[in-house]
Parts: C-alpha cells; sequence; structure tokens
C-alpha cells in the first residue's frame, strides 16, 4: 500500500509540474484585415505573408513566443487592442502621441517615407501649393488622414477610405487627384498593371515628426510590459544576429529601418 501511495504522490508532482510548465497562451498578433502589399497580404490559400509577417515571425522565434495573425479591421485595430481581442498590434502602425495616449509601442522597426501619386497625365508636386483645389484620397485612422487634413488645407476634399485599395482605385478611375500614403505601398500599386496604366509619383510630403512620428512600432497594451520588453529584445536580437537584413533583402533593395521620413498608417 505504501509503494501505491507513493507513486500516486509521484505522479500527482510530476502532473503539478507540468501544469508549470504548460505551453503559455498564443499571442494574437493583430494585423489590418486587407491587403497591405509588400507588408501583409493573405496569399491564394488565404495564409498572411509579406515583410511584417516574416519580421514577426522571427521576434516570436527568438523569444519563444506561440505567434498567431489574427486579422482586424483597421478602424477598430486599437479598440481590439485595448479589449484583448488581440495582443500586439503589427500593422504598419506609426508611433505616434495621440496613440500613445491609448497604447504604448514598442522600439521602431521601420521607417519609410510618406508620398503623393497621382495621374500621369497631370504635372504637380507634393506641396501644399501643388494640392490647392485638388481631390486627395487617404486611408481614415491614419496619420495621412491627420497630415493631409492639417498641411492641405487648400485641397478642395480630403477623402477618406475604409482601405488603400479603395483609395487607389478611385485614383485610377478619375475620382481623385492625387493619394497619399507610404511610399513602400504606393510603389507597390505603381509597379500593378492598374497602377503602370493610370499613375506616377508626384513627391514626398514634408516632415512632421508631431503627425508622422518617429517611425513604426508593434502597437502593445499599456500593461503588458513583460511583452513589449520581449518583442523590444526579439528586434534588439534579430538586428544584431542579421536576420532582420535577411529577410528585409527578401522584398527591398534599401534600408527600410533608417527611412529617414514619415511611416505608414
Amino acid at each position: 500500500m505504501k509503494t501505491v501511495l507513493k507513486t500516486f504522490a509521484a505522479a500527482l508532482l510530476l502532473g503539478v509540474a507540468a501544469m508549470g510548465v504548460a505551453k503559455a497562451d498564443p499571442v494574437k498578433i493583430g494585423v489590418a484585415a486587407e491587403p497591405y502589399p509588400p507588408f501583409t497580404s493573405p496569399d491564394a490559400s488565404g495564409k498572411w505573408v509579406g515583410w511584417e509577417i516574416d519580421f514577426i515571425d522571427a521576434v516570436c522565434a527568438e523569444e519563444k513566443l506561440d505567434c498567431v495573425i489574427t486579422p482586424v479591421a483597421w478602424d477598430g485595430i486599437i479598440p481590439a487592442l485595448t479589449t484583448k481581442k488581440i495582443d500586439l498590434i503589427v500593422s504598419s502602425m506609426s508611433i505616434t502621441a495621440e496613440r500613445e495616449k491609448t497604447i504604448d509601442f514598442s522600439d521602431k522597426y521601420y521607417n519609410t517615407p510618406t508620398a503623393i501619386i497621382g495621374p500621369k497625365d497631370q504635372k504637380f508636386g507634393a506641396t501644399p501649393d501643388d494640392l490647392k483645389g485638388k481631390v486627395v484620397g487617404v486611408q481614415v485612422s491614419t496619420v495621412h488622414a491627420v497630415y493631409a487634413k492639417k498641411h492641405f488645407t487648400g485641397a478642395s476634399e480630403i477623402k477618406e477610405y475604409q482601405t488603400q485599395d479603395e483609395a487607389n482605385n478611385d485614383l485610377a478611375a478619375g475620382r481623385l487627384d492625387a493619394v497619399q500614403a507610404d511610399s513602400i505601398a504606393l510603389g507597390e500599386f505603381l509597379k500593378s498593371d492598374q497602377g503602370k496604366a493610370c499613375c506616377d509619383l508626384k513627391g514626398m510630403v514634408a516632415p512632421d515628426d508631431e503627425v508622422l512620428g518617429p517611425g513604426v512600432g508593434a502597437g502593445v497594451r499599456k500593461e503588458d510590459t513583460e511583452l513589449k520588453e520581449k518583442i523590444n529584445a526579439g528586434i534588439k536580437a534579430i538586428r544584431a544576429n542579421g536576420k532582420y537584413d535577411e529577410i528585409s533583402k527578401k522584398y527591398f533593395d534599401f534600408d527600410i529601418y533608417g527611412g529617414g521620413g514619415a511611416q505608414s498608417n
């Protein structure tokens, strides 16, 4: 009987120990539920791919986090974070003082300029004077919408869209005079058959750090300091071990980390 009891006690202790090392809950990575190449897009099978997916996969692998991509509507992505439907925003979100009133951010993980594109048959630039009297398209709830409303006051209309694709499509259809967005995302559009046929780059907007911020970071709840520390450690590690550059070279022929200008959303 004593032997049986000892065996039972040992099994019980092993069970408790196993519970102690049980796998942690998955970290739900929120991305905008729309194609945003080359950063995040669903492929033909529905799997999310792109530079940001490869980036966060590398960070999660480095920090041994079980990360799951979770698409969320862009204009509800911060509420999804604060209500714990997701745990981290990795969706080309610019670090801004306004957003930091509600959420926290990891360290910057990329920074690229903000561009204006427009019809090929119209010659103009990216200054407020150039955009006077024009209808300018931007994506709702982005730094571009804030920037355009602040700087392009002479525009006839700042038209907001739920997705960047909708703005690009209206530009191609002649319903807009210009579109403002991240230069890389707009570059992808200009490479497409639709973009090649209709539009070209007009220029980069003037810097405004107050609106555009210092770069793109991963959004995290203010109380989740441990997760923020892990993401920062992962970013630092893949920058140091060359994984960041290895991933970036698959998508870009320039330094996406430095950028020297505005960011994406």
